[in-house]
């Protein structure tokens, strides 16, 4: 099905790191999304680069089209395509043979909802919006679009062009309750913190449905940062804030080399699991 089989070309490390360390220079989190456009996305049939295509057992077994590239360096990230740079053959495929695979992957296992997963699903905006009509008009009862953000805060049209599918439900993942807690866990500039703030605005303002999640797992945040988050959540709804999604660490080969470079001890963060306090 695929149209295109190449090699990624690599970025200087220095430029957009793939590792986050105690010593790596903060980046633009939008340049870093135009730079990962460069090379997974494709104007002239609006394709976009994948890896692979399976059914993940999360939202109840749902079929994943796993992505290339993504505007974040999270060190709690499991996944091991968010770099456009990986040194792995990828393909191109256009929104129409994306949606062919999800449908046959979800078939064979008897599924009825579909996701990108892997990276971030906004990056490659003409790709997305061609996609999603064929999802409205098929017989997946849903599509669930997890974002960290950063494109549908800068983008309100973006938003209101998503949110007209009644099949797609939004998650947003939020990183941090703090600029200095977003540049430590992200790799990006801490003023990139407003972003997904911004993309909460434009989907209420869209009406659009979706949720927010947090990696609020207290071995990366504080209480008082953990409550800071929260607070700035209720500001812009209660709703969102008391239906917050909780997330918690888990141990990934992948997410053990992030902590590891991030200065983290992997064995003792993974041995303790202190207990979140409920919400207010």
């Amino acid at each position: 099905m695929c149209t295109e089989k190449q090699e990624v070309h690599t970025m200087p490390a220095e430029a957009f790191p793939s590792l986050v360390t105690p010593t790596t220079p903060p980046f633009d989190q939008l340049e870093l999304a135009r730079e990962a456009r460069r090379h997974v996305c494709r104007e002239s049939d609006a394709a976009r680069k994948y890896t692979s295509f399976y059914v993940a057992g999360v939202y109840g077994g749902i079929a994943t089209a796993y992505a290339l590239g993504c505007s974040l360096r999270c060190i709690f990230c499991w996944s091991d395509s968010r770099d456009h740079q990986i040194g792995k053959r990828v393909s191109f495929y256009s929104p129409s043979e994306v949606f062919e695979e999800l449908w046959e992957t979800a078939r064979k296992k008897g599924v009825r909802k579909a996701r990108i997963s892997g990276a971030e699903p906004t990056l490659c905006k003409e790709h997305m919006l061609q996609l999603l009509p064929l999802v409205e008009e098929s017989d997946f009862e849903s599509f669930m679009l997890e974002t960290n953000g950063t494109i549908f805060g800068t983008d309100p049209s973006y938003v209101q062009e998503v949110a007209k599918y009644d099949k797609v439900h939004i998650r947003v993942g939020l990183k941090a309750g703090s600029p200095a807690g977003y540049q430590r866990r992200t790799g990006a500039l801490g003023t990139g913190y407003e972003l997904p703030f911004q993309a909460i605005k434009h989907l209420l303002e869209a009406r659009a449905s979706f949720h927010v999640a947090a990696m609020t797992d207290s071995r990366l945040m504080s209480a008082k940062e953990r409550t800071q988050l929260i607070e700035r959540l209720t500001e812009l709804s209660p709703l969102l804030a008391r239906n917050l999604e909780e997330e918690t660490c888990d141990r990934y080969p992948s997410t053990q080399r992030r902590l590891e470079a991030a200065s983290a001890d992997p064995i003792d963060f993974f041995v303790r699991r202190k207990p979140l306090k409920p919400l207010p």
